[in-house]
């Protein structure tokens, strides 16, 4: 094993590479002989002694020097801390895993963590080392003072001061890190250098645009865990706010052969980035949105998810300030009707207004109890026109009007689950249904960590998930199902929520077909998906027309 090691590491500087990391974190290789948890070896490389546990990852240091000369760096990553592991590695043992690293040869330490969940349930025991995922849904409890407790923002930092007091090579840190939390870190003189990796495939020129002071510029990463998901399930990587990641040559923007009047209705994520794209390439763009601010639906998704984990906001206000960078004539707060085309006389016809709400036709739905997917939307937006989301997601938790103690949602995918957590938070008692089959519950959801996170959190907090009903009736008592056992049942609901998958919206698409020359619907307006979808379409489109 330490050949292979070492001989990666040779193969590294004849491709003309500039260093190694040895990753001894995680729960990967190395750290099973450092941690107490996974090492129950009874030979010399048990835990019994420091020299023992630490001995195969200090022959790699040594066999890497021995190879590539000892001015070839190495940097070595181990955990911090495994918080909530039994018997797992403490930070008063990665302090003394840094010392003999550095006597070993370590030319830099990178500290994380590992963060395990569940660990009293074999079927639930999961770990990570996304420092936010580790708080989400909710924060665990009790949380070790080690761990900077801020939603997972420089969780790690903590530890990664007591290594660099220890140890006099430079120290490096991870785990949701940004300019502003690395520059206060490094001022303080707990770290010596700070390590982005989602943020960089957010946008690989953040770091020269911090550096230039563009910080306006930068594109937000929002910690949706689109990239590792999909690389976990062996797709390529690729990101939600980015789309032209994996796709650098394919998507580099070229001047348009032909320079076209572009209008675009609707000011989600699907239309912005069109926009964005277009006027990139030479078109006039003229973009039209219903609300009185851009965004779509992001703002209302901000505030049913909060600001903590997701910088969806953050991500909003970026594309808003590229409508103005990139001369996008923008009119709000103006629902586009065919005689506005007529007066825009656009070449191309971008339609991005959203999908249709899907609305199920049974008895009661007309009842006071019921409130729509498509009428709750409509209420925030009507309340994000006055209030940033992050404050009507506090003012929420305080008073919620129209929404009873007792609620059932109707819908079991992502916009339910999601809408549970988010009631359950404040303090309703929520039972979910759903036509599909028990293996589309949470559909949307991202599939590692944060799907399974969100489900055991909703049955430890008595969130019932009823699949496979067929829906009777609304009445006074509550929602009336059949169950798929055939027995019919009354949920006790003081309010019935709708919190369906949106549906095309073929009704406007009829409305504007034969408007210009050429006319597409994008985005929801087509395919209703998530923001990643959206942003997905809005980039391809523009690149085409």
């Amino acid at each position: 094993m330490i050949e292979l090691f070492a001989v990666c590491a040779e193969r590294m500087k004849k491709a003309g590479l500039q260093g190694t990391e040895l990753n001894g974190a995680c729960n990967h290789l190395l750290d099973t002989f450092l941690s107490r948890a996974w090492n129950k070896r009874e030979d010399e490389f048990s835990t019994k002694t420091m020299e023992g546990r630490t001995w195969p990852f200090v022959q790699i240091i040594k066999e890497i020097k021995r190879r590539n000369g000892k001015d070839w760096p190495i940097i070595a990553l181990f955990n911090g801390m495994e918080p909530d592991l039994k018997d797992g590695i403490t930070l008063e043992e990665s302090v003394q895993f840094a010392k003999i690293f550095e006597e070993a040869g370590a030319d830099a330490m990178e500290v994380r963590a590992e963060f395990y969940c569940h660990t009293d349930n074999w079927k639930r025991r999961d770990s990570t080392h996304f420092p936010d995922c580790y708080f989400y849904p909710d924060r665990p409890s009790p949380l070790s003072p080690n761990i900077v407790d801020n939603w997972g923002k420089g969780a790690n930092i903590k530890m990664a001061a007591a290594v660099k007091a220890a140890v006099k090579v430079p120290v490096i840190v991870c785990g949701k890190m940004d300019w502003n939390l690395g520059e206060q870190a490094i001022r303080e003189g707990k770290v010596d250098i700070i390590s982005m990796n989602r943020r960089l495939l957010a946008d690989p020129e953040a770091p020269r645009k911090i550096l230039e002071g563009r910080l306006d510029e930068v594109v937000p990463c929002n910690s949706c865990m689109t990239c590792f998901n999909l690389g976990e399930h062996f797709q390529p990587v690729a990101c939600r706010v980015n789309p032209d990641l994996g796709k650098e040559r394919e998507y580099e923007i070229k001047p348009a052969a032909t320079k076209k009047k572009v209008m675009i209705v609707g000011g989600g994520p699907a239309g912005l980035e069109a926009a964005r794209v277009a006027a990139l390439r030479g078109h006039k763009v003229v973009l039209y949105e219903k609300q009185s601010k851009l965004g779509g639906s992001m703002p209302v998704a901000s505030m049913v998810k909060g600001p903590e984990r997701e910088d969806i906001m953050g991500f909003v206000k970026y594309l808003r300030r590229q409508m103005v960078k990139r001369g996008v004539e923008v009119h709000t707060g103006t629902e586009v009707t065919p005689a506005i085309i007529d007066r825009e006389k656009p070449d191309v016809l971008l339609v991005a207004a959203g999908g249709a709400h899907d609305i199920p036709n049974f008895p009661g739905m007309n009842s006071s109890k019921v409130l729509t997917g498509e009428a709750l939307h409509s209420r925030l937006k009507f309340f994000l026109k006055f209030f940033e989301p992050e404050f009507m997601n506090k003012m929420s938790k305080i008073y919620l009007p129209n929404v009873g103690k007792n609620v059932v949602i109707m819908g079991a995918r992502l916009h339910g689950c999601q809408t549970a957590e988010f009631l359950v938070h404040r303090g309703r008692k929520v039972t979910i249904v759903d036509t599909g089959k028990k293996e589309e519950i949470g559909d949307g959801l991202i599939d590692v960590f944060l799907k399974p996170y969100l489900l055991y959190w909703l049955e430890d907090h008595g969130v019932e998930i009823i699949p496979e009903v067929k829906y009777n009736e609304v009445n006074k008592e509550g929602l009336v199902i059949t169950t798929n056992d055939g027995t019919r049942r009354t949920i006790k609901a003081d309010t019935v929520i709708t919190a369906l998958p949106l549906k095309p919206n073929a009704d406007l698409m009829k409305n504007f077909n034969g408007k210009a020359k050429e006319v597409y619907a994008i985005g929801d307006a087509d395919k209703p998906g998530l923001i990643f979808d959206a942003m997905a379409a809005g980039a391809k489109i523009a690149r085409e027309i």
